[in-house]
């Protein structure tokens, strides 16, 4: 197991970040997700810690409120040491019925950070996420809660989810120049099925150097090995009653037909290759992988030991490469003379 840097700071994290949105159960969504109890959660986060995961992700939402509960008390239960496991949760979504119990707002914001370190028995969050974009608060508003809640300590570092890159940018300028506690970090659904955060949020979280922790790296279970052409495989799997996120069902059966005989040409699953493609992405901080069985966890776990050439890298980039855009290709044409100068420049500078 790797480490890195969470974007700019000097917090390392498990390139595999164990995902509890699995943990608890319930109706709608969460049925079709996952209901992983408190003793299969137990083993679930010593298998992951045991594997050299030390980072663990999870929403208030999640389970509505039971997904936390059982992580903070799986925590509890193992024992393990609180300076040796980095928490992340989040906050957004709906957590009562009262008009302001969601979105970014201040009101919300402390309210749903005080329910989450109850539930979790923590008395700070690691990483606290603002799960999605508010489009009724001012980002000076949600930005000023969250710096409020770092300098209490109940907060160490802030991320988003699911944001737009000009609103990030915009974000982090409000930061520099209202001298607020600034985002590290983006969780957003990537994965070589789905690659359309290339576009734009790629280019932005490399230049403001911001941390990326991917969701659903396995397009909710399209790539999981399952599934295939004849179209009777998977029909047991989680796709099969929640088909999200939406994928491009040809570009994706193209990529698993290009990892397939990857997979067992090393003896590993079609999974291990999806999750390796992105272990193998220089953007990539962490991959969040979920589980409900400890089999499931350990076919994760064993991805981040899969070695993929450059060739490998090569062919299957070219298969789930994204069709090109505007004004993406215009940028390649334009700037075509000066990148190849500044590829020529880069030995002399010592680059």
């Amino acid at each position: 197991m790797r480490y890195n840097k969470l974007g700019r700071t000097g917090l390392f994290v498990s390139e595999l970040c164990l995902g509890a949105m699995t943990f608890g159960g319930g109706e709608g969504i969460w049925e079709h997700i996952g209901a992983v109890q408190q003793q299969e959660a137990d083993d679930l986060i010593r298998r992951a810690f045991d594997g050299g995961i030390n980072f663990i992700d999870t929403a208030d939402v999640y389970s509505d409120g039971l997904s936390e509960q059982i992580t903070g008390q799986a925590l509890k239960n193992l024992g393990l040491k609180r300076d040796e496991v980095v928490v992340a949760t989040k906050v957004f979504g709906q957590t009562g019925q009262g008009v302001n119990s969601r979105g970014a707002s201040r009101y919300h914001i402390m309210e749903a950070a005080k329910a989450s370190l109850k539930r979790m028995q923590l008395d700070h969050i690691d990483l606290y996420q603002i799960h999605g974009f508010d489009p009724a608060t001012p980002i000076e508003e949600t930005l000023d809660a969250l710096d409020t809640l770092v300098a209490q300590g109940h907060v160490r570092y802030i991320g988003i989810s699911n944001w737009a890159a000009w609103q990030i940018t915009k974000a982090l300028g409000i930061s520099e120049r209202l001298d607020l506690a600034r985002f590290v970090s983006l969780q957003a659904y990537y994965t070589i099925a789905g690659r359309d955060l290339e576009r734009e949020l790629v280019p932005m979280l490399q230049s403001e150097g911001l941390g990326l922790l991917v969701w659903s790296p396995l397009a909710g279970g399209l790539l999981s090995g399952k599934y295939g052409r004849d179209g009777k495989t998977g029909a047991d799997g989680r796709r099969a009653g929640f088909a999200f996120p939406p994928v491009d069902h040809d570009r994706g059966l193209a990529v698993i037909d290009a990892m397939r005989p990857l997979a067992e040409a090393r003896g590993v699953s079609v999974a291990q290759i999806a999750i390796a493609w992105l272990l193998h992405r220089p953007v990539v901080t962490s991959v969040i992988i979920g589980a409900r069985r400890e089999d499931q966890l350990a076919d994760n776990i064993a991805a981040a030991s899969v070695s993929l050439t450059a060739d490998e890298m090569k062919q299957l980039d070219e298969v789930s490469r994204l069709p090109p855009e505007y004004p993406g290709w215009m940028f390649d044409r334009q700037g075509e003379y000066r990148q190849t100068q500044l590829e020529q420049a880069a030995p002399r500078l010592g680059r």
